[in-house]
């Protein structure tokens, strides 16, 4: 079955793309929940119209991500910890915590899982993690542990 994607669905396609699903798929899911409308012949138009709204959006997104990469790798984030007298930490330093220290540091707001670190930082010291800001633009986090 032929349908007109009306938001992004992962994994099927994106806002304005017309894709051949199944029909149970498209019935039981697709349809009831508003991603979706039965595609038509006539509905080409209407998916090149949705298709440049969509590539203006992305184009204005990718704009601002790319301006907040540039004001995120400029900062460094330090983040007050809870430590013992060997420099350990009494706990770690999460996804969270970097995002409430680069909140506070630069205004920039982001969602905790767009921030990737290879393992929650335990020591004090300098750190490195990387966020997700929009598809394609990453941007590298300077994190400086300090004890409290």
């Amino acid at each position: 079955m032929k349908i007109l994607l009306r938001s992004d669905v992962q994994g099927l396609g994106r806002r304005g793309d017309i894709v051949d699903v199944k029909t149970g798929y498209a019935r039981n899911f697709l349809l009831p929940t508003g991603a979706a409308l039965a595609a038509t012949d006539t509905m080409e138009i209407q998916a090149a119209s949705m298709r440049k709204s969509r590539d203006l959006r992305d184009a204005q997104s990718r704009d601002a991500a790319m301006t907040q990469r540039a004001v995120i790798e400029a900062a460094t984030v330090t983040v007050a910890a809870r430590a013992g007298t060997n420099g350990r930490l009494f706990g770690s330093v999460t996804e969270a915590d970097i995002v409430n220290a680069l909140r506070t540091a630069t205004g920039i707001s982001l969602d905790r899982t767009a921030i990737h670190m290879a393992e929650h930082l335990k020591e004090v010291g300098s750190a490195t993690a990387s966020a997700t800001l929009f598809d394609g633009v990453e941007a590298t986090i300077t994190v400086e542990v300090v004890a409290k």
